[in-house]
């Protein structure tokens, strides 16, 4: 009865990971419906681990942290900026970002693969780098260093949010360039469906971020 109990257990954080993926992608699929009347889009997604190549993997490696970092920087906004227009930008980066890192977690546990683990490019389940032939995702693009985080976690006001605009800009500039990768060479139809939205969504957000700093000159 004990390893039932803990192996139930175990098997919960999966399965609310698996049902928030699939929410996510069904969100995906009706939003491109939406945006394209006169194109028929496939509305069911299948949590089977459906095919997959390193490119797809990789994505989910790197787009993790990366994601999470996004998420960090939101979450300086509320007590340094008082421009409600950015703390509006930062609330709906979180609220888009985090159902986008369950729904990678869940695709690497389909794949065999230990999120944790891996999101150091330690080697996969099956003994091969995280990043393998996918080379281009090993270094994530657009990562806010140490120095300037600390810069941003020092400042306020306007100051503040000139930083983070530009911050932001290149971190979902870097985003882009990773999604792309994925939208030209992986293989998985619902992480490459992920990545054009991420590919969508952060351009339309590169612009208002833009049209913000220049409202502030």
């Amino acid at each position: 009865m004990p390893y039932r109990a803990t192996r139930t257990a175990a098997l919960v954080p999966a399965i609310v990971l698996a049902l928030c993926a699939a929410l996510f992608l069904a969100a995906c699929s009706s939003s491109e419906e939406k945006t394209d009347a006169g194109t028929t889009h496939e509305s069911t997604v299948s949590m089977e681990p459906a095919g997959f190549n390193t490119d797809d993997r990789a994505f989910a490696t790197d787009m993790i942290p990366h994601h999470e970092q996004a998420i960090e920087l939101s979450a300086l906004v509320p007590e340094r900026s008082t421009n409600p227009e950015l703390i509006a930008l930062a609330n709906q980066i979180t609220a888009a970002q985090q159902p986008e890192i369950n729904a990678l977690r869940v695709f690497l546990v389909q794949w065999d693969e230990n999120p944790e683990d891996n999101a150091d490019g330690s080697d996969g389940a099956d003994g091969s780098a995280s990043h393998g032939a996918g080379g281009h995702h090993g270094q994530m693009q657009g990562m806010v260093d140490d120095a300037t985080m600390a810069k941003l976690q020092s400042l306020s006001g306007p100051e503040f949010d000139e930083l983070w605009l530009q911050s932001m800009i290149s971190h979902h500039q870097g985003a882009i360039e990773m999604a792309k990768a994925e939208v030209a060479n992986g293989l998985n139809v619902d992480v490459k469906r992920m990545a054009q939205s991420i590919i969508d969504s952060q351009q339309a957000e590169i612009t208002q971020m833009n049209q913000m700093l220049k409202g502030g000159q």
